[in-house]
C-alpha cells in the first residue's frame, strides 16, 4: 500500500474513532500533500509524500521550540502529538554506523577528495536516506571528513 493510500485509511480510523487530536494531525498532513500536488501540477509518490513529511516535522520541531520559549505549553503539547502521529509514517531512522558506511561509498563512488567535491556526495547520498536521516547533520559530517 502507498504511503498517501496509508495516510487516507488511517484518517477514515481516526473519524470512526472520534480521535480528534489524530485526526487534526492526519488532516495537516494530506492538506500539505494536496497543496505540493496541485502547485506542481503532479502526483506525488512515497518520495515525495516523505518529503512533505520531513518538511512538516521540522516545522513542528521548530514551532516546539519556539512555543516552549514562550510559555506556552498548551501549544508544545498539541505539537508533539501532531509530530507522534506523524512519526508513524516515517522509515526507520539509520544508525550512525550506517550513516558512515553511505558517506564512506558516497565519497569512494564519487571520488570526492575536497571540500569542492561536497555537493556531488551529498547529491549521492541524499535519495538514500531522504526520511532516515537529517540531511543537515549528515551534510555536516559530510564537511568534517572532506575538510
Amino acid at each position: 500500500m502507498m504511503l498517501k493510500e496509508q495516510i487516507a485509511e488511517d484518517m477514515k480510523t481516526a473519524m470512526r474513532a472520534k480521535d480528534a487530536p489524530r485526526l487534526e494531525a492526519i488532516r495537516m498532513l494530506r492538506a500539505a500533500i494536496q497543496r505540493r500536488e496541485v502547485d506542481e501540477r503532479v502526483s506525488l509518490d512515497d518520495g515525495g509524500v516523505l518529503a512533505v513529511l520531513e518538511k512538516l516535522v521540522r516545522q513542528g520541531q521548530e514551532s516546539i521550540q519556539q512555543f516552549s520559549g514562550a510559555g506556552r505549553t498548551d501549544l508544545v503539547e498539541k505539537e508533539m502529538a501532531a509530530l507522534a502521529v506523524w512519526s508513524a509514517y516515517r522509515p526507520a531512522p539509520l544508525s550512525a554506523s550506517e550513516i558512515e558506511d553511505l558517506i564512506q561509498e558516497a565519497m569512494v563512488h564519487t571520488k570526492a577528495s575536497s571540500i569542492k567535491d561536497m555537493g556531488r556526495v551529498v547529491a549521492h547520498i541524499k535519495s538514500r536516506v531522504q526520511g532516515r536521516a537529517d540531511m543537515a547533520a549528515v551534510s555536516a559530517r559530510i564537511k568534517e571528513r572532506l575538510s
